[in-house]
């Protein structure tokens, strides 16, 4: 008979949060392998005052948080879990959870030896018990990987070289978190579904991150014509994504880019494609409107 070590834990895989310059905008990153009780916490945990946006985003679950602390009024079955603390500091980002019952477990065992934790401290839980937990993690940085043109008409796709990159160059320092197609105008010079790709990571080592992709992306790109584009910030603008809307509904030229100021924007390759990878940043993770055709036909 086979037997469980450990029947009343569920561990999250890994947890990564990313701060916005100023550590005024924090999201967490959970990956979870038990959707049933990722939509749990979904449900409860967006009604902290600290939780101001949550969703799910492929086997993630993504809480949009502000620093503070809070008391929660727990009650059972309506708010039996929720995070009552966010503090950032230079280098750290630390997330108290609290919760009843079952709602306690997920708080601080399930939780607290997650992938990505620094240290933990945590109130046996269980049962009727009310327990709080806290994690630190290391703060981090998003990054956006925008790539366009690596194949050609015999040869290669887009959207696997990327993800394979992606997961080449992931480690400890780098998180990869989401991979996303966007389906751009279809121009007469495409291969062949004139779609770009944005790989995005948290990290705390971002230029050791792209220099590792760049030199990946040069050695099995099959095109002469790549474009490489990195941006570094908590969003994108909105700059950003009027340019990469105007690319998804007709063709452009370079002149275009030029006229895109952000400093947090950077060009790696510059072939033809670098049309495509800047106009793919701002759609990570906005699966919708990515994989839109915007061609004026319907």
């Amino acid at each position: 008979m086979a037997s469980i070590s450990e029947p009343y834990i569920i561990h999250y895989p890994q947890i990564v949060a990313v701060a916005d310059e100023r550590g005024e905008r924090i999201e967490l990153v959970e990956f979870f392998d038990c959707v049933g009780g990722a939509m749990w916490s979904e449900r409860h945990y967006k009604k902290s005052p600290l939780v101001t946006d949550v969703r799910p985003v492929g086997a993630t679950m993504r809480y949009l948080l502000r620093p503070g602390t809070v008391n929660l009024a727990l009650e059972g079955s309506r708010f039996p879990a929720g995070i009552s603390g966010v503090t950032v500091t230079g280098t750290e980002i630390a997330i108290t959870y609290i919760g009843m019952g079952g709602g306690g477990v997920g708080a601080t065992a399930c939780r607290a030896d997650a992938k990505g934790v620094l240290r933990s401290r945590a109130d046996e839980s269980g049962g009727g018990k009310v327990a709080e937990a806290t994690i630190w993690l290391p703060r981090r940085q998003r990054v956006l990987i925008g790539v366009d043109d690596t194949d050609t008409p015999d040869k290669g796709a887009t959207w696997t070289l990327v993800h394979n990159i992606a997961q080449a160059v992931e480690d400890e320092h780098s998180a990869y978190l989401s991979h996303t197609i966007v389906q751009l105008f279809p121009v007469p010079y495409r291969t062949k579904n004139c779609v770009s790709l944005v790989a995005e990571f948290a990290t705390t080592e971002p230029d050791r991150l792209v220099d590792r992709f760049h030199r990946l992306l040069e050695q099995y790109t099959l095109s002469e014509k790549t474009g490489m584009a990195v941006y570094t910030g908590f969003v994108p603008s909105e700059s950003l994504l009027a340019y990469g809307r105007r690319v998804k509904r007709g063709e452009v030229g370079p002149e275009l880019l030029r006229e895109v100021d952000d400093p947090h924007l950077r060009v790696v390759m510059a072939g033809r494609g670098i049309t495509g990878a800047v106009a793919a940043l701002p759609f990570f993770t906005r699966y919708e409107e990515a994989l839109d055709l915007c061609d004026g036909r319907t």
